[in-house]
């Protein structure tokens, strides 16, 4: 099984890239902090290259900033290729199958994102005075239970 599964934070903008076959594709980088401290009391961190592409490489261009909270799932795919001194080299990226976005545009308190309105991936919590018949499926927090013999 080839699973991973990340949350970190976005170290520069991604840039969206099409294959010769015209297939966007965008490549980044996110930032993972380990559950653990080194010797001198600091945070490690590990910085995993992210490929994602489709309409999910689109979404991630065009909502998503430096410094954004994402979780990552996909796979681990290593390759090589021969750089230009003719030096092989060896690659380990996650090709990722989905990317969440963990917090709002305005969660970090900035306004800097890549879209002019408000990005369909952005949680936003329902205003205190929500009247049912505004918005049938309001949260009003009161909790449902419903009886096994009414299931029968």
């Amino acid at each position: 099984m080839n699973r991973v599964v990340l949350i970190g934070r976005l170290t520069a903008k991604p840039e969206l890239r099409y294959t010769g076959g015209n297939l966007p594709y965008s490549r980044f980088t996110i930032a993972v902090n380990r559950n653990f401290r080194s010797n001198d009391g600091q945070n490690e961190t590990d910085f995993i290259n992210v490929v994602v592409w489709r309409k999910q490489a689109e979404n991630v261009c065009n909502f998503m900033d430096k410094g954004r909270l994402v979780a990552v799932d996909g796979r681990i795919q290593t390759g090589s290729y021969t750089d230009k001194d003719g030096n092989r080299r060896y690659t380990t990226d996650v090709v990722a199958d989905s990317v969440q976005f963990l917090e709002n545009k305005n969660a970090r308190g900035d306004d800097s994102s890549a879209s002019s309105g408000p990005s369909p991936y952005d949680y936003q919590d329902a205003p205190s005075d929500v009247n049912v018949s505004d918005d049938p499926f309001a949260d009003f927090g009161d909790s449902v239970s419903i009886d096994d013999n009414f299931l029968d």
